[in-house]
């Protein structure tokens, strides 16, 4: 019987999770730092950061939140508590241009890394679906 991660999907103890199959950490640091370099391009995304000349502390945060996501160290709940994504960016406004900007941003990123298909598949998955889930205006 699988177990429910507070986090992510369901996993038993023996089965590799997504974060085991790309290699761990290094991985997820150079797809946010791809993602990060697509945010500093685009004015739409970069408008959304309170602190636009210092996207460090956001690119740690999303770095470990996708780690502990897909299986890997708690690190970001243990630092930050319960993710509660919708809560968090609540105070930004996100419309369909935002949610759109972000996922091309992403995609760029996932495409650099040129991850196997079933890895591809499986972030692309989570991204369309956390992205419209953030979405807080039309």
């Amino acid at each position: 019987m699988a177990a429910t991660s507070p986090l992510g999907p369901p996993r038993s103890g023996n089965e590799p999770t997504l974060y085991d199959a790309v290699g761990g950490l290094p991985f997820f640091t150079k797809l946010v730092e791809h993602f990060y370099r697509g945010v500093e391009s685009d004015p739409v995304l970069l408008s959304m950061y309170p602190e636009p000349e210092d996207l460090g502390p956001a690119r740690e945060r999303l770095t470990l939140f996708l780690a502990q996501y897909f299986g890997g160290p708690t690190t970001y709940s243990e630092r930050r508590g319960h993710p509660r994504l919708r809560m968090r960016h609540h105070p930004f406004v996100i419309g369909p241009e935002g949610r759109d900007h972000w996922l091309a941003a992403m995609r760029a990123a996932i495409d650099a890394l040129e991850p196997d298909p079933a890895i591809d598949a499986a972030l692309w998955g989570y991204f369309t679906m956390a992205a419209e889930a953030m979405r807080n205006a039309d």
